[in-house]
């Protein structure tokens, strides 16, 4: 968790199986326009991860409404991807929170989603928690890899398995991904309407996570905008086109 740079606030919201460390290569270019507000989900990255944890969507908005509160942030900029994006729209149509604007994209936002990975370790939770050491790293990487356009390179791949290696980042791993409910989507997808500020829908052209119709659904349903489409990017468009999300974000806070 942190902050970062000078100026209005700007909050990150990384999605799953991620961290924080996806903005790595966003915030740098971004810290001179505005404060840049960092943190991992309840679960995620440097965040307690414990046997029995509460790390589902129901909880993060509510985390999320009570670090506006802590930061004492009133409708700063936000920038969320994947679950990132359910927790911004949650707390958006849940707990009343309010943005100066909204730059989301590759959201997990509409139902139907969930692989059938996601349904298999649903089912098997344990069986996968109390996989071998090699297994697991196999898989995780594997399951990494799919959610880009681009191959990481080693750096970034380490990067992104360092929280979910070991005892405990292995069941922490396994844990979110069993606690993966549609209903938290289906909560406030029936109450979605225009909200009261600018929003920017992008989504990954070659996003294999999620289908680009969603993002055409999602923008039809929230901006006033129409979704844009970033080529040659998949669903982690933090590594696949950074740019196309620095580019967004300064064309909205440079008006």
């Amino acid at each position: 968790m942190g902050k970062y740079g000078s100026g209005l606030p700007l909050v990150a919201i990384h999605g799953t199986p991620f961290s924080s460390q996806v903005w790595r290569r966003i915030v740098p270019h971004l810290v001179d326009y505005r404060t840049v507000y960092i943190f991992d989900l309840v679960g995620y990255g440097q965040s307690e991860m414990r046997e029995g944890q509460d790390v589902s969507l129901a909880v993060q908005n509510k985390v999320l409404a009570a670090l506006f509160e802590e930061w004492n942030l009133h409708r700063p900029d936000v920038l969320a991807h994947d679950f990132g994006g359910a927790t911004a729209l949650r707390a958006y149509y849940l707990n009343g929170l309010r943005y100066a604007s909204l730059t989301i994209f590759d959201a997990v936002a509409l139902a139907p989603w969930g692989s059938p990975f996601v349904q298999h370790v649903r089912q098997h939770e344990a069986a996968f928690t109390g996989m071998p050491d090699y297994m697991h790293r196999a898989l995780l990487k594997s399951y990494l890899q799919t959610a880009a356009f681009n191959p990481f390179s080693e750096e970034t791949m380490n990067i992104y398995c360092a929280p979910w290696l070991g005892e405990v980042g292995q069941a922490a791993f396994y844990r979110q991904i069993a606690q993966m409910d549609q209903k938290y989507t289906d909560e406030v997808q029936g109450i979605y309407n225009k909200l009261d500020c600018p929003v920017t829908v992008l989504w990954g052209a070659e996003d294999a996570w999620i289908p680009c119709e969603k993002g055409e659904t999602l923008a039809s349903l929230i901006s006033n905008r129409s979704c844009i489409f970033v080529p040659k990017s998949g669903h982690l468009m933090q590594e696949d086109r950074p740019e196309a999300i620095v580019a967004a974000i300064l064309k909205q806070v440079l008006k």
